[in-house]
């Protein structure tokens, strides 16, 4: 990566020098009690700017759930910046292959989670339509979601690089 990372997440309103490695965040994760995810060492290894860690695979362990942000006692945006350095990592060509998928899913169908027949006929069991009221019962919907994701080059960020 040509630019440091801690003056790219300064940049972005993400200062991290201000942490003082306290562990909190580590410790009140719902995702680090069941998975690798520790915050507190991602968070180190982007202040001391290594690069290593947009293509670690703990990156991507975290579901945004703010618990982290919410009880640091010096209020720095952990959640916001995790984001950053997926965005920072994708950029770079590093994502998860099943993010990837949810990516490609998002532009083949308009949703990360698409419909399957078996779902469908399901919902026509219980009186429901096939099809909710979503992008997928709408072709032309659809078609503007992909003309969107284009235009903002949505797909080649999340192309395999």
């Amino acid at each position: 990566m040509s630019e440091e990372l801690p003056k790219v997440l300064k940049a972005a309103g993400l200062d991290l020098l201000s942490c003082m490695q306290c562990g909190t965040c580590t410790g009140s994760c719902p995702s680090g009690r069941h998975t690798g995810l520790n915050t507190r060492r991602i968070l180190r290894d982007a202040r001391k700017n290594r690069a290593a860690i947009l293509s670690d695979d703990a990156l991507w362990l975290c579901t945004t759930c703010y618990t982290c942000q919410e009880r640091c006692p010096r209020d720095i945006p952990i959640t916001d910046a995790l984001l950053e350095l997926r965005r920072l990592a994708v950029k770079e060509g590093f994502m998860l292959p099943e993010h990837r998928r949810i990516s490609e899913l998002v532009m083949e169908c308009g949703h990360a989670v698409p419909l399957d027949e078996e779902t469908k006929q399901k919902r026509e069991e219980l009186g429901l339509d096939p099809i909710p009221e979503t992008v997928q019962k709408y072709p032309e919907a659809l078609q503007e979601v992909r003309n969107l994701l284009k235009s903002c080059k949505f797909d080649e960020l999340v192309a395999e690089k």
